[in-house]
């Protein structure tokens, strides 16, 4: 065990993958994570997740199945006591493991002890609420920011100070317990905060940080839906944002911005209190988020469960490995996936799975190898008749009061919620789909993924390759074959 790193695993939720400074973006402030790949870490700029939403993405990068394997498509479907889980794999290995944020990942009424030594929460609930638990700033309910959520700046109490949240005081409690660690035993910090998730809201300076004349322009809005699901034209018309100027979107954007750049600032926190402490050097760090944001392109916000636009599915995946590890800083433009993330964990850690998934370590690539795999994919949707999947009555009501009621109340309809995958390359972009037409991209020239060639003649060959290979996909992944034994009688 001394020989063992110590890991953590900070992932924010909804982070885009294209919000990151090095990545190129002009309107991305993120220092902290910039300033770590120039010149101790690897940043992924084609990671993918393997669902658009919370639940089965988090239950697909800790077991490193598909959402396929064992049906996790909805945000009510977690992980069940038989299934392998990450945390849990590193907890009976001896590592001591802190969980501070959000779930989304295991049932709560089975509680925590078997996936962590502790699930953190403040002594004293912070101050300040989440604009989920309040309307006012959401305006008229017949009008154009009702369905929005953006806040935009959130005032704070300059006697608590600015980060009296949620979100800081998980950052803190990492932070005390990095001061003051078990004795003889690594650390596993796994960080699922709840930002830069929306409502778009964030106090200064963050909010004040982001230069809108440089946040880049969205994908517009599609003058009609032609060629993309129809998911995506119910969600329009009711979130009701068709008359937004670009300066209302702009500021959106901003504000998602200054979200991105707090938390860049919080994992500065928390890399300078385990340089203090005089284990930074002997951690493995992993930044990666669970799925993407809208954030204005398409006239959208928030994300669906069956759709796969890059802004949804790319995400940050950013590697620091321990010392002693072959690493070239800097990005890589490698097809990566979020069920990499267990066995570029087991690499560090040499805790063996006690069962088949199908991630690919990472450390190759740190070490400055270029290809890793020839597609990547995500998955959502239900069948006909997958009533239990649709979410309309499970147990949180989504009435119209509901900032989701636009996407999740469209859940109960077909073919609106029509079960896809998708399978991406670097060239094209492949989505079958059960009940509507088939999607399409060039992304060498259309990266916004406005125009679906699924039915021009001219590219039937790609398509039909596209197709083969997620036959051979769906072959190689079908099914997880127990690695114990019965007895036969």
């Amino acid at each position: 065990m001394p020989n063992r790193p110590h890991i953590v695993m900070f992932n924010p939720d909804q982070w885009r993958g294209d919000v990151l400074g090095h990545m190129g973006n002009p309107g991305a402030v993120t220092p902290v994570l910039d300033g770590m790949v120039r010149t101790e870490a690897v940043s992924f700029r084609y990671a993918f997740c393997q669902n658009p939403v919370c639940t089965p993405s988090r239950c697909s990068f800790m077991t490193g199945w598909y959402p396929h394997v064992n049906g996790h498509r909805t945000m009510y479907h977690m992980l069940r006591p038989h299934e392998p889980v990450l945390l849990k794999t590193l907890k009976e290995s001896g590592y001591f493991v802190f969980w501070a944020g959000k779930n989304d990942l295991v049932p709560g009424e089975g509680g925590y002890g078997a996936f962590c030594d502790v699930k953190y929460s403040p002594s004293v609930p912070p101050p300040r609420k989440n604009p989920h638990e309040w309307n006012d700033w959401r305006g008229d309910p017949g009008g154009d920011n009702w369905f929005s959520f953006c806040l935009g700046r959130l005032e704070h109490d300059p006697a608590t100070g600015p980060y009296e949240d949620w979100e800081h005081a998980n950052i803190m409690g990492a932070i005390d317990l990095v001061k003051h660690p078990p004795k003889d035993r690594p650390l596993c910090l796994y960080l699922p905060l709840g930002n830069p998730h929306p409502p778009y809201a964030v106090e200064d300076p963050w909010y004040s940080m982001i230069d809108r004349a440089k946040v880049p322009p969205r994908v517009p809005t599609p003058a009609d839906w032609t060629g993309k699901p129809s998911l995506l034209r119910g969600i329009a018309e009711r979130q009701r944002l068709r008359g937004w100027t670009e300066d209302r979107w702009t500021e959106l954007r901003a504000t998602y911005y200054g979200m991105c750049t707090r938390l860049d600032h919080q994992i500065g926190m928390l890399a300078e209190a385990m340089k203090s402490a005089g284990i930074w050097d002997d951690t493995a760090f992993l930044m990666f988020s669970d799925h993407g944001d809208f954030t204005g392109d398409y006239g959208l916000v928030e994300k669906t469960q069956n759709t796969f636009e890059d802004c949804l599915t790319r995400v940050p995946l950013i590697v620091k490995p321990p010392k002693g590890t072959a690493v070239t800083p800097g990005v890589r433009d490698a097809l990566v996936e979020l069920v990499d993330m267990p066995a570029t964990v087991e690499a560090f850690s040499g805790v063996a799975p006690g069962h088949t998934h199908f991630g690919r370590s990472l450390l190759p690539l740190l070490a400055g190898e270029r290809e890793h795999r020839d597609a990547v994919f995500c998955e959502g949707g239900r069948l006909e008749g997958e009533t239990h999947c649709a979410e309309v009555g499970a147990p949180e009501p989504y009435t119209e009061e509901n900032l989701y009621w636009p996407r999740v109340a469209l859940q109960a309809s077909m073919p609106e919620h029509s079960k896809a995958v998708m399978c991406r390359n670097r060239d094209f972009k492949f989505v079958r789909r059960l009940y509507e037409p088939d999607e399409l991209y060039d992304l060498r020239a259309d990266p916004g993924e406005t125009r679906n060639l699924a039915g021009d003649p001219a590219v039937a060959g790609v398509v039909a390759a596209m197709k083969e290979r997620m036959l051979t996909f769906f072959l190689e992944t079908g099914d997880a074959v127990p690695h114990d034994f019965n007895r036969r009688g």
